[in-house]
């Protein structure tokens, strides 16, 4: 490139200039080529380069004809850095016919150091950070709006109210282009889902997402660190076993082959699985003891897989940006309109639940439910039995009930409900049983695990209703011996306790512990 710039100045322009243009120009060049850091570029040898060794100086020939001296090759890495930092006085000469040109310049030695490539923020960790950011600004913007219409006088208000109705096409034509601009924005960056090829906006990328991922599985680490139990130990075994059974049957899905799965259960009550970007499964031992069998859990792992493989944080991440971004201009119309701050104050607080409700949590349990299908898929395919997926959330149903927790709305939620999501899967249990027999899995038992359930739990109240049945008719009758003087007086039995109470491991209902999962084996093909 620097060869080409030479000769194109010498050509076209160094014939016409006076001698000390013509060594401003060349000093321009050599000092741009070694201001960008190119050293390596600029000093190898070129057919019109020779670079002199111990004198520090650099010599350009040139003829008409536009042929080139020979150079001398440099046989030391000081000696590219000295050629091209430190440069001797050269002496010009003016362009008479055939000639060379030789054009030495004075330059003050210096050396260059160039620094490390510093390693940025991950974008979507950027954007974390600047979110509050904004929405301050945005809350300034506004309010100083308010305040500098507030102290305008009505002549002047009176004045741009006018203006601004002449000019009512240029702003709509302004506005219009602005939403041009974002649609434009919008589709440039659609993307297809993996597996369920859904078009979805994804403005982050997953290579953020890994960084961001690897960022939040070292805090994870060390938040755990006390309490994550051992790899040997059989619980941590099984889980392992399982996600690498669905990695290895589930290898035709590029997002989930190219990614190092790794295991870490954490020694705690709570019923929670998690899946990072990055490959890192977190699962407590709350959730173990949660699961009736190796299929529950296949389907449980399989599900949390399904959002890394999808890229829903990313996904999710990407929608939010994007309302926040449109709700920064209603956040400032806000702040400009009400007249007290306590107004825009609560605007502002109705503005957040409106955002939540309509957009956030939706989509949100939006990708849940596309969780659970893909889930149902990647359990199929390892060869799991798929009808047990609608049997765990039916389990989950009843242990909230038993535990007294209050049945929160699915609109206020951003899961949907134990109910709706037994319907899903229930419609869903009959691809999924196609896609199984088609990786020539074993055969399935020919009962239902959700007809045994249903059973079972049918017996289950019966039973209750029985006993509490029997409890009213003996308090009637202790009542009725007191009131006639009967020679003694019957207390009511005390209520035992309900069949569906956390009770062992073989009772229907109950938080189940690991012995289950573990005298389970996965079904091979």
């Amino acid at each position: 490139m620097e060869l080409m710039c030479v000769r194109f100045v010498r050509q076209n322009f160094l014939r016409s200039l006076p001698t000390n243009s013509q060594a401003f120009i060349l000093k321009s060049l050599r000092w741009y080529c070694v201001g960008r850091g190119e050293l390596q570029k600029c000093c190898r040898p070129t057919p019109c380069l020779e670079s002199v060794h111990g004198s520090r100086s650099i010599r350009v020939f040139g003829k008409k004809n536009k042929t080139c001296q020979p150079s001398r090759e440099l046989t030391s890495p000081n000696q590219c850095l000295n050629a091209r930092t430190s440069l001797n006085t050269f002496g010009s000469h003016r362009l008479k016919g055939n000639f060379n040109i030789v054009s030495t310049v004075t330059l003050p030695k210096q050396f260059f150091h160039t620094s490390g490539r510093l390693q940025a923020l991950p974008a979507p960790l950027l954007w974390l950070v600047l979110k509050p950011i904004q929405k301050l600004l945005a809350i300034i913007l506004g309010r100083s709006l308010r305040k500098w219409w507030i102290a305008l006088p009505p002549n002047k208000q009176q004045l741009l109210r006018e203006t601004a109705w002449r000019r009512r096409w240029h702003l709509a034509a302004g506005a219009a282009g602005l939403l041009v601009v974002m649609a434009i924005f919008l589709l440039t960056h659609l993307d297809e889902s993996p597996v369920t090829g859904r078009t979805r906006l994804l403005v982050f990328s997953r290579e953020n997402f890994l960084e961001l991922a690897n960022l939040t599985a070292e805090q994870h680490m060390e938040e755990f660190k006390d309490i994550i139990i051992s790899p040997k130990d059989p619980r941590h075994q099984v889980v392992e076993r399982v996600v690498q059974h669905l990695a290895e049957r589930n290898q035709d899905i590029a997002e989930i082959s190219t990614v190092p799965w790794s295991v870490h259960v954490v020694d705690s009550p709570t019923m929670n699985a998690f899946v990072l970007p990055n490959g890192k499964v977190f699962i407590f031992t709350g959730m173990l003891e949660a699961v009736a069998d190796i299929h529950q859990l296949t389907f449980i792992l399989g599900h949390e897989m399904a959002h890394a493989l999808i890229g829903h944080s990313a996904e999710q991440a990407s929608m939010s940006h994007v309302v926040d971004f449109l709700s920064l201009i209603l956040l400032t119309a806000i702040w400009a309109v009400c007249p007290r701050d306590s107004l825009a104050a609560l605007g502002h607080w109705i503005q957040g639940k409106l955002v939540q409700f309509m957009f956030d949590r939706p989509y949100s349990r939006k990708l849940e439910a596309e969780a659970d299908q893909v889930g149902l898929q990647l359990a199929a395919k390892a060869c799991a039995d798929v009808r047990a997926g609608p049997v765990f959330w039916q389990q989950m149903e009843i242990s909230d009930q038993l535990r007294g927790e209050s049945t929160v709305p699915e609109w206020l939620s951003t899961h949907p409900s134990h109910r709706n999501r037994v319907n899903q899967l229930d419609r869903l249990i009959p691809q999924a049983l196609e896609l199984r027999a088609s990786c020539d899995c074993p055969a399935l038992p020919a009962t239902d695990p959700r007809a045994v359930f249903s059973e079972s739990v049918r017996q289950l109240l019966n039973s209750v209703k029985e006993r509490e049945s029997a409890e009213k008719a003996k308090e009637k009758e202790g009542k009725l011996s007191i009131a006639s003087g009967g020679g003694g007086i019957f207390l009511p039995l005390p209520h035992a306790p309900s069949p569906l109470a956390p009770g062992p491991p073989g009772q229907l209902g109950g938080v189940l512990s690991p012995t289950p999962v573990l005298s389970q084996a996965l079904p091979s093909k």
